[in-house]
C-alpha cells in the first residue's frame, strides 16, 4: 500500500508558531522532487511539542497542499490509548490517507500491552496504519513475532522499522509476508532494507536531497542497482551529518542554511553546537546545496 521515499517532513516555525507558508512551500518541493508520501507530525516534524490543536492543524495544513498528489501518512501516535485514537480519528477525518503510530513511549508496555494498543487503535478507526517501531526513543522494542500478529489485522498494513538491526528488519519481512510494507526507519538502511524485501523509506534526508533519495529508491525499483548503489554512497555522508546530533536538529540547521526554514526549535530541542554545526555546513557545501 506504501512505498517508495517518503518523507518524514520538519515542522517550520517562526516567532515560535508553525509557520504554515514555509510548511507549504517544502510540501510543494517535495512532490516536485519526486517524493512519493508525505508524513507530517512524526519525529522530525516534532509532534512531542506541538498542541493538539498544532498537531491538528499541521495534519490539515499537509492534506490540503498535497491535494492527493501523494499520500500523507499522519503521524498520530501516543503513549496513551485514548489519546492516539483521538489523534488518528481526527487524521481519519480530515483526509488522509494512512496514519503512522510511534510504540508507546515511557509506559514500557509487554509486547501484549503493544498489540493491545494498536489493536484498540485499528478496530476504532478503519484507516490504514503503519506501525513506527523506534526503541531507541520510545524504550520498548516492537518484536517481529507482535508484528506478524498484527499484521493479520486488515488495517494495519506495515511498519517503519527504525530498530537498527537488519536481522530484525528481514524477520519483520519473512514473518509478515508480501502484502505488509516494512518501511525504513533509518536512511542508511534504505537500500539494504529494499535488497531483501522492504518497500522504501520513510526519510530524514528527503528534507534536503528529496530527488536523490526518490532516485535512487526508483533506481532500484527497475533494477539500476550501479545507479542505486552510486546514490546511497554519495548520499550517506549527509544521512551521518544530519544525524550528527538529535534528529531533527541538525536537519533543520540544514534547512535554515539552505534558507528554505527558520532556524527554529522548540525546548528541550536547541541549536548545535558550534563545532557541529560547522561540520554539518562543510557536508552541505561538499554536496554542492549552499555555497
Amino acid at each position: 500500500m506504501f512505498g517508495g521515499a517518503m518523507v518524514a517532513i520538519v515542522t517550520p516555525f517562526k516567532n515560535g508558531q508553525v509557520d504554515e507558508e514555509a510548511f507549504r512551500k517544502l510540501i510543494e518541493e517535495q512532490i516536485a522532487a519526486g517524493t512519493d508520501g508525505i508524513v507530517p507530525c512524526g519525529t522530525t516534524g516534532e509532534s512531542t511539542t506541538l498542541s493538539h490543536e498544532e498537531h491538528d492543524r499541521v495534519i490539515e495544513i499537509t492534506i490540503d497542499a498535497v491535494k492527493k498528489r501523494v499520500p500523507v501518512i499522519a503521524g498520530t501516535g501516543s503513549n496513551n490509548t485514548a489519546e492516539a485514537l483521538r489523534l488518528t480519528r481526527h487524521a481519519w477525518k480530515a483526509g488522509a490517507d494512512g496514519a503512522l503510530l510511534v510504540c508507546p513511549y515511557y509506559n514500557r508496555p509487554t509486547q501484549e500491552g503493544l498489540y493491545q494498543h494498536y489493536r484498540a487503535v485499528a478496530e476504532e478507526v478503519p484507516i490504514p496504519l503503519v506501525v513506527y517501531n523506534i526503541p531507541g526513543r520510545t524504550g520498548t522494542n516492537m518484536l517481529p513475532e507482535t508484528l506478524a500478529r498484527l499484521a493479520k489485522i486488515k488495517n494495519i498494513v506495515g511498519v517503519k522499522e527504525a530498530s537498527g538491526s537488519l536481522k530484525q528488519m528481514s524477520d519483520a519481512i519473512n514473518l509478515c509476508g508480501p502484502d505488509f510494507d516494512v518501511l525504513a526507519g533509518d536512511d542508511i538502511f534504505t537500500l539494504a532494507l529494499m535488497a531483501i524485501g522492504g518497500k522504501g523509506v520513510i526519510s530524514v534526508v528527503s528534507n534536503v536531497v528529496p530527488q536523490d533519495m526518490a532516485a535512487m529508491v526508483d533506481a532500484f525499483a527497475a533494477g539500476d542497482l550501479e545507479k542505486a548503489r552510486s546514490l546511497h554512497y554519495r548520499i550517506s555522508p549527509l544521512i551521518d551529518a544530519l544525524f550528527i546530533e538529535t534528529n531533527p536538529i541538525p536537519v533543520k540547521a540544514a534547512l535554515a542554511m539552505m534558507g528554505k526554514i527558520q532556524y527554529d526549535l522548540r525546548l528541550p530541542l536547541c541549536r548545535m553546537a558550534e563545532k557541529n554545526e560547522g561540520a554539518l555546513k562543510k557536508v552541505l557545501q561538499d554536496y554542492g546545496l549552499i555555497a
